[in-house]
């Protein structure tokens, strides 16, 4: 099971690693551009993926997912903490200390509980695998929402 463990942990740096790489072809003067008035910049897409690095490091911690009794506060409260991240370097180290707290995570990950499956509290259950793998995929789609807003601004070229 170490090896598995590795894998996310790996997975997680790599994907944080290539996000900030894509990031850093973002423009000064497009961080806070946004396709549409109701569209999420740039920066915004940045530091909700930063912050929840921290977020995923606790539900992996704690083995479970979160559960809310108001999801709309949650909802405000969660939108209200992107808002406040406004500048690439707060964003980076938010994402770096998160990614940090990810890693420390799965390492305090016990083998019997790798299998465990959990609840979401929405009527689904997913596998702690998929929870261990999430600081690594979540910031993989998040990176391709910067991709598409670089091609919006005409820069077509292939960020890696």
């Amino acid at each position: 099971m170490e090896s598995l463990v590795d894998s996310y942990k790996e997975g997680a740096v790599k994907e944080m690693e290539a996000f900030l790489r894509i990031f850093s072809f973002v423009p000064d003067d497009k961080l806070n551009w946004t396709p549409t008035p109701t569209a999420k910049s740039a920066i915004r897409i940045a530091a909700h993926t930063a912050l929840y690095a921290g977020r995923f490091a606790r539900m992996i911690k704690s083995g479970k997912l979160p559960a809310h009794d108001n999801l709309e506060a949650w909802l405000a409260q969660r939108d209200a903490e992107e808002a406040a991240v406004t500048s690439r370097t707060e964003m980076e180290r938010i994402f770096r200390e998160g990614t940090d707290e990810v890693l420390a995570a799965l390492d305090g990950v016990p083998p019997e509980a790798i299998d465990n499956i959990l609840d979401s509290g929405f009527g689904w259950s997913v596998p702690m695998t998929w929870l261990m793998n999430l600081p690594a995929s979540h910031t993989m789609s998040h990176a391709a929402q910067i991709n598409y807003l670089q091609t919006c601004w005409d820069d077509q070229e292939v960020h890696f």
